[in-house]
């Protein structure tokens, strides 16, 4: 791609090894290298790393992370170094999904059952339109992006161009719009909703949240206004617009007409099958589902679980990998694996227990065999559809490393900060003690066969509990915040409990708790108004937290996924945003997994060292701002429920305010709001709050906040049960 499409805009210059990284990853870009690692360690800057790749290597990117979050919190970042592109954030619209599935031994059906979130599937197909109509396309997505789609060639296809001065009756507009599946409405206008009123018609694109009026004089479209739902202030006027269907799987007539035909084909074959067999009810089952089925598709183009028949729609071979957001790239992308190590095996997994559940549904007759090809990817089809690809870990595993071609490593930190200093000590009390060596790099335990390397003689030893709460204690009176790391979730509250009747600010924190909750407990940690942070793998990956100066990580010689080798290095890199950082390792023996992760720790932190002495770089503990947007909100929620004469004065002055731009509307609408009863006065205050707030919410979800745009969904709430609107 000769024209430069991408431009990082930062204030920070690579730095550390980050210089080296990016030129050994586009150099194995241009070598045609298909796979490569970047190894690197916790808060070495890998995200600003790729985008100085992705920047030099000017091709369209897809970022794959492994749940909705962590990619949330990336869609943002790249947001920021490239304001200019088009960055994207895809994952599954679903608040709530139980898929079909049929249990043979219960004789229990369930039937799908989904809450769509309206404003992911807007920014879904906002990432598709992109896609078709772009180069310069960031693309952060969830696992969900290998499940099927739609066909891009039919979504783009069958889209409606509407031009100032063209020859159409508003009726001809109003059946194309429910041909490209935009839905009638008589009340607020949504994504995909369109209506009536009068000679135009407003209508609001899939991808968007502003709505077009389109006006209607003699039989041809007179204008196009692009206009703010909200406010009803004019954008702007368009010559020309495209509408993009309001759904992904789209079929024309011609192929849904072909497609009736071999649905019933196939149906009829099923049919034979089952009456061959003696299944009489699974042949009354599934002729009666398809037979429904098929007549909702004749009259309006779709059914609940048209998806089903996707293969059949896209005219597609049996078998053969369905379309997915990754047929909507053209030409040659990047492709980006977050966290690899826990993303590339979600990936692996997701097609095994799809399988399962469709061969079931299809043996007992509540779907037909053309149903197993709506499915997601396996992970070969997967690996032949993506560009080259980059796998990014702290810990990448064995496979990620074994189909590299090159493993590329980023240890040092542009703030110099080391990896924390590691202490191993027993978990039985009336042990004698594990003391760290005091070698001049601070190297930290060193497992070794000779006792007097790692035992102090003659020390009465209290256990890693009493011993982790003496610890704790050192650290909190330096004014600095320590986490413990527990097994289980009832070990977390039940240490939390204990630490509390010690005297010591402590909490839990595990998946159990709320969003919310959680973001407060971590900001009040941060604060100082909770000092020890008590937690099971939730404190693994994507917390940072630079107070935070020790990690106990107890039972650590108990083997499993949350005592491995890659959950251990994990988790001992929470510590190394602090200078002081430290982690003690309870355990009784040393087994694989703690010495390889105190092997690689200390190999890393020896790499640190020696830059930092090179460079004479004086490691700095990171200051980051603490902000509380649940604080922020709550006191934003008090003055808007709780205050209604400030809510009516600040009503009023925005009235007054219209008055300028408006021509007295805004004086006119103040007058009326005096003369009606306090009652219906502030039911209309209420109903304006309330468009106010939608407005904000909509704002956060296009930013990816959506911890405040789940905040200001409960206020709307609030507000209108104050005015009992349903």
């Amino acid at each position: 791609m000769s024209n430069k499409i991408f431009k990082l805009k930062s204030s920070y210059k690579p730095d550390g090894d980050q210089p080296k990284a990016i030129l050994e990853l586009l150099s194995g870009l241009k070598k045609g290298m298909q796979k490569q690692t970047l190894l690197g360690a916790t808060g070495t800057g890998k995200t600003f790393t790729i985008a100085n790749v992705i920047e030099k290597w000017n091709k369209p990117t897809l970022v794959i992370a492994h749940n909705k979050t962590l990619a949330a919190q990336l869609a943002q970042e790249f947001r920021e170094f490239f304001p200019d592109a088009a960055v994207h954030y895809f994952v599954s619209y679903y608040d709530y999904y139980q898929p079909e599935a049929y249990m043979p031994t219960t004789d229990t059906y369930i039937e799908k059952d989904a809450q769509i979130n309206k404003e992911i599937d807007r920014l879904r197909h906002a990432t598709t339109q992109s896609l078709l109509t772009r180069s310069d396309v960031i693309i952060v997505a969830s696992v969900s992006c290998i499940y099927g789609l739609g066909s891009p060639e039919e979504y783009e296809k069958v889209n409606l161009k509407l031009n100032v001065g063209m020859k159409n009756e508003r009726l001809e507009i109003m059946k194309k719009l429910v041909e490209i599946h935009f839905e009638r409405t008589n009340a607020d206008i949504t994504p995909g909703t369109f209506r009536s009123i009068g000679s135009k018609i407003e209508v609001m694109p899939i991808s968007e949240i502003f709505v077009y009026q389109i006006e209607f004089e003699k039989g041809e479209i007179s204008r196009i206004i692009k206009v703010d739902p909200i406010s009803s202030h004019i954008i702007k006027e368009e010559e020309s617009i495209f509408l993009f269907p309001a759904k992904h799987f789209i079929t024309d007539k011609e192929h849904l007409t072909q497609a009736i035909k071999n649905i019933k084909l196939e149906l009829n074959s099923q049919l034979k099958k089952f009456e061959k067999e003696g299944k009489l009810l699974e042949a009354e089952r599934i002729k009666r589902r398809t037979t429904y089925d098929l007549a909702m598709i004749k009259e309006i183009g779709y059914c609940n679980g048209i998806e089903n028949y996707s293969r059949i729609m896209s005219g597609k071979k049996e078998g053969e990998a369905p379309d997915t957001l990754l047929s909507y790239f053209k030409g040659e992308f990047l492709t980006i694996i977050d966290e690899s190590h826990v993303t590339l095996p979600q990936l692996g997994g997701m097609y095994a227990g799809d399988a399962s559940r469709k061969n079931t549904l299809i043996e007992f007759g509540f779907r037909l065999p053309s149903a197993r090809d709506n499915r997601p990817l396996k992970i070969n089809e997967f690996e032949e559809k993506v560009g080259q690809t980059i796998y990014v870990s702290a810990t990448p595993s064995e496979k990620e490393k074994g189909m590299s071609k090159q493993i590329v490593e980023q240890i040092i930190r542009p703030t110099g900060l080391i990896d924390p200093e590691l202490i191993v000590k027993p978990v039985s009390a009336g042990q004698k003690l594990f003391v760290r060596s005091s070698d001049e790099g601070g190297r930290g335990a060193r497992p070794s066969q000779k006792s007097s390397d790692l035992l102090q003689q003659n020390e009465e030893y209290p256990g890693q509990i009493q011993d982790f709460i003496i610890e704790a204690e050192k650290t909190i009176k330096k004014g600095f915040r320590v986490i413990a790391t527990t097994l289980t979730k009832k070990m977390a509250e039940d240490l939390s409990l204990y630490l509390k009747d010690k005297g010591m600010k402590a909490e839990y924190l595990h998946s159990e708790i709320k969003t919310i909750e959680r973001i407060q407990i971590i900001t009040s940690f941060r604060k100082g108004e909770i000092d020890i942070l008590v937690g099971v793998n939730l404190l693994r990956e994507g917390l940072d937290l630079p107070e935070l100066a020790l990690i106990g990580i107890l039972d650590a010689d108990k083997a499993g996924f949350l005592r491995s080798e890659t959950s251990l290095i994990q988790t001992i890199g929470r510590a190394a945003r602090n200078v002081e950082g430290r982690v003690i390792l309870y355990a009784d023996v040393m087994n694989d997994a703690l010495i390889n992760a105190i092997k690689e720790t200390n190999r890393r932190r020896d790499i640190q060292i020696a830059y930092n002495k090179k460079n004479n770089i004086t490691p700095q503990t990171i200051i980051k701002k603490i902000k509380d947007i649940t604080e922020e909100l709550e006191n934003k929620h008090e003055k808007i429920v709780g205050a209604e004469l400030d809510l009516d004065v600040l009503l009023f002055k925005k009235a007054f305010l219209k008055d300028k731009s408006n021509k007295g509307k805004g004086e006119r609408d103040s007058i009326k709001n005096l003369l009606l009863s306090d009652e219906d006065r502030n039911k209309n205050i209420y109903e304006k709050i309330i468009k106010l707030k939608k407005k904000e919410m909509n704002k956060a979800v296009r930013e990816l906040d959506f911890e405040t745009a789940a905040i200001l969904r409960d206020e709307i709430i609030v507000l209108k049960s104050k005015i009992d609107i349903k």
